[in-house]
């Protein structure tokens, strides 16, 4: 089969518009194993395909990127670097973005192959041509540029070609073709950035991250909106926040928050800011940053209130993510009838929200409320259930009733409230004497689809494994849960039938 689409391959370079040997060499590469095309790698000759590239012949290009596709897999990515070099670079100037994005899929095993990676490296024009790469409009050439450009800056070479030689300026000259483009080249730079401190040296040095700061703390709003989630992304490694931190930048969101009462347009960037501070809290200290930062905590606070789905949303997210260790619940339960009334708030929109932001109403719940074995004490355990208890009059029934509902993904969220409850004592007396409780957890009628089995079965895991279940729910019901748990989430019982003589 290879040697046929050897012979095709030979067929095609002889012929002026060989249209019908392209579409034979397509239909047998498909059934060609890729092994096969390894072993006769050393004889493909595939500069008459990417000849055919130049023709304005949208079925030939069709074509011919397929084709080039199986045959490149084939190649191992230093010989791709060495000898179709030249038709690399023709690639990513092609008007038709699907030669672009073959021709930077294949860069993009290059720079993944730490042999091969010094052939681009050291050619420059094909390092320009990628950063142009980013201003172009379509977004999956544009993505692939970006993915190359930041795997080459892995190396201290890379980083040296990128920021310390013209290419720097043909980054800053992609960067005003327009907004979008802009923001393409900060999401590269942060990508960089992120990667360690010596990587966010060269990015600060180049001065695209001060001016990205500098747009975040602008005045447009809606650029705001945009720098916020790139900060957020370079507050997840610890060098960033430092850096952040030094620059004096988290100060000035903090600012720019305590500002926005008065600003009629601040619901444009809040909610980005409110997110930045419940990650940089959980990834610190949440005490530290709840103490120095009060304007965040109050914040929250005063979203939770409003009438606006999103701002909900926000806050009810960020009460679920602060709340997800042990110090941010501490942090949390001392704001004291505040945070009751907060939980009163989030069991009143589980019940009555659309679905989308019910939906992330449990799952704060359930980070709020988990508690690993190894963390739970006698007075952490009264605050779980004092939580518990003031989501709404009955919770277990609330929660209950809402696993109820025809929708798969809330029938989901319910069930993860009470596996992060499934560990505690007070949840397992709770469970055992509510009426039809541990039926309902055994039975296995309730769920249709693979998610919500998994989520039962979660459940089920959770109290079977539980130390005290036995004591608690007795052994009987303790011996249907080992026995749920051993069938497996899938299991269905056998229907025994009888034949009955005569019927049809």
């Amino acid at each position: 089969m290879a040697a046929q689409a050897l012979a095709l391959l030979r067929e095609v370079a002889r012929l002026e518009a060989p249209l019908e040997e392209l579409r034979a060499l397509h239909s047998v590469l498909q059934a060609v194993p890729l092994n096969e095309l390894r072993q006769q790698a050393a004889e493909l000759r595939l500069g008459p395909l990417f000849s055919l590239l130049n023709e304005n012949h949208r079925e030939k290009t069709t074509l011919c990127v397929s084709i080039l596709e199986r045959l490149l897999q084939a190649m191992e990515p230093v010989h791709v670097a060495q000898n179709l070099r030249v038709d690399l670079q023709r690639g990513l100037i092609h008007p038709d973005d699907s030669v672009k994005i073959l021709t930077l899929s294949q860069i993009g095993r290059i720079v993944e192959n730490s042999d091969a990676v010094t052939e681009i490296l050291n050619n420059a024009e094909l390092l320009k041509q990628i950063v142009y790469c980013i201003g172009g409009e379509n977004l999956s050439v544009a993505k692939a540029a970006i993915k190359s450009l930041s795997r080459i800056s892995l190396t201290q070479a890379g980083l040296e070609a990128l920021f310390e030689s013209n290419l720097l300026d043909d980054l800053k000259s992609v960067m005003k073709t327009n907004d979008i483009v802009r923001y393409r080249v900060y999401e590269l730079i942060i990508e960089i950035s992120s990667v360690s401190p010596e990587s966010l040296n060269y990015c600060t040095t180049s001065g695209l991250v001060t001016q990205l700061l500098r747009e975040l703390t602008g005045e447009d709003v809606l650029v705001r909106a945009t720098c916020i989630e790139m900060v957020t992304s370079l507050a997840y490694t610890h060098h960033g926040r430092q850096y952040l931190a030094q620059e004096g930048v988290i100060d000035q969101i903090s600012n720019i928050i305590v500002g926005a009462d008065s600003d009629p347009f601040s619901s444009f960037y809040l909610p980005g800011f409110v997110k930045f501070f419940g990650n940089l809290a959980v990834m610190d200290s949440p005490q530290q940053i709840c103490e120095r930062y009060p304007i965040f905590v109050e914040k929250v606070f005063e979203m939770i209130e409003s009438q606006d789905p999103t701002m909900i949303g926000v806050a009810v997210d960020t009460v679920g993510i602060l709340g997800s260790n042990v110090e941010g619940k501490q942090v949390l339960q001392k704001t004291g009838t505040r945070f009751e009334r907060l939980l009163m708030r989030i069991g009143h929109q589980s019940k009555n929200a659309p679905v989308e932001l019910k939906i992330r109403c449990l799952d704060a719940v359930s980070s709020l409320l988990y508690l690993p074995p190894e963390q739970q004490t006698d007075d952490l355990l009264r605050m779980t259930e004092s939580w518990f208890s003031s989501l709404s009059r009955d919770p277990l029934e609330l929660f209950r009733g809402i696993s109820s509902q025809p929708f798969p993904e809330l029938h989901c969220a319910a069930l993860k409230v009470f596996t992060a409850i499934a560990n505690q004592p007070w949840a397992q007396k709770l469970m055992f004497n509510s009426p039809g409780f541990v039926e309902y957890v055994v039975d296995r009628s309730v769920e249709h689809d693979k998610a919500s089995k998994d989520a039962k079965y979660e459940l089920v895991k959770a109290l079977a494994n539980s130390k005290t279940i036995a004591e608690i729910f007795g052994n009987p019901n303790y011996l249907r849960l080992r026995t749920y748990l051993s069938e497996g989430p899938y299991y269905v019982k056998p229907v025994s039938t009888t034949a009955v003589e005569g019927a049809e």
